[in-house]
């Protein structure tokens, strides 16, 4: 376990579990000369008491070489079929890469910041390494991503980061899309068409969630999104380098997902090609470089 603390902010790193975040906290002081800091989680935190989370418990973990799905019988690309082995138990497609499920190493690390790498060189058919740094300057955290392609073949590569929200009842979000790509009974992409009203959360004000629930990947994103909780005066601000979002919110549940992504669902077979679609074609010994940062305020 890694803490990272800088101001008011702190960040618990878990290089173990897949890179990533137990926590990312807000420390407000407390109310009397002494008493201790309110800690106001930001993401929602990792199970207290859990030394290796899975990741679906985590505050935030990272995505490569890939983000979300792609289809079970996998893709072709310059002639060649490539079948990525699934990710998760009991789900067919392979889904978020590698990154997400294997211990990464510590590079280096100070107080406010850590470096961590994967070496995935032997691995198939993505044979990458990546790099991510977690760094917090006065109210915000930033991370970055490379990944490297040490394959004997250019391929389709993509990045982003899942982070995990708290409170879905009191959230308000505001993030302009231009499209939303509708899921089949396979979670895979069916149809690209402009926003719904429930899912337009383009307006200068931002909205709630839709109470239905949402899980989709949305197009054309200027790669800022805004995140109020008035109940709990914060407001989170995430501006990323890329273009997509996935937005998963899930009726019923004490958490969502706003997911900064470069590339979309099963982007590596929809029309138009992977390139198209947000993927980037990196040669042997070529890099992708994706960074996200998230700002934090407290609000009246």
């Amino acid at each position: 376990m890694i803490e990272l603390r800088t101001g008011s902010l702190r960040a618990v790193v878990l290089p173990a579990a897949g890179g990533g975040l137990a926590r990312f906290d807000l420390l407000r002081d407390g109310a009397a000369p002494g008493a201790a800091a309110d800690v106001v989680p930001i993401l929602r935190p990792a199970p207290d008491g859990v030394a290796q989370p899975l990741p679906g418990q985590l505050a935030c973990f990272p995505l490569v070489p890939w983000s979300n799905r792609i289809a079970p019988d996998g893709f072709e690309f310059e002639g060649r079929r490539y079948r990525p082995a699934p990710t998760r138990e009991g789900e067919p497609c392979p889904i978020h890469g590698d990154g997400w499920r294997l211990p990464w190493q510590v590079e280096s690390r100070d107080e406010s910041s850590a470096v961590l790498t994967l070496d995935r060189r032997n691995a198939s058919p993505f044979a990458f390494t990546a790099h991510m740094a977690y760094t917090l300057r006065a109210d915000t955290l930033r991370v970055t991503l490379k990944v490297t392609n040490h394959g004997a073949h250019a391929l389709p590569f993509g990045l982003g980061l899942h982070p995990w929200m708290p409170h879905p009842e009191d959230a308000l979000l505001r993030a302009a899309a231009d499209g939303a790509w509708l899921s089949g009974a396979d979670k895979l992409p069916s149809g690209h068409v402009p926003p719904p009203a429930a899912w337009d959360f383009s307006s200068a004000e931002p909205r709630p969630l839709p109470r239905e629930g949402v899980d989709n990947a949305f197009t054309g994103w200027d790669g800022r999104a805004q995140i109020d909780w008035p109940a709990r005066k914060l407001r989170l601000r995430i501006v990323a380098d890329m273009d997509y979002y996935i937005l998963y919110a899930p009726p019923g549940k004490d958490f969502f997902c706003f997911e900064p992504v470069d590339h979309p669902v099963n982007a590596f077979n929809l029309p138009g090609g992977a390139a198209a679609n947000g993927l980037t074609v990196l040669a042997p010994g070529q890099d992708l470089w994706r960074s996200v940062t998230f700002a934090v305020e407290e609000i009246t």
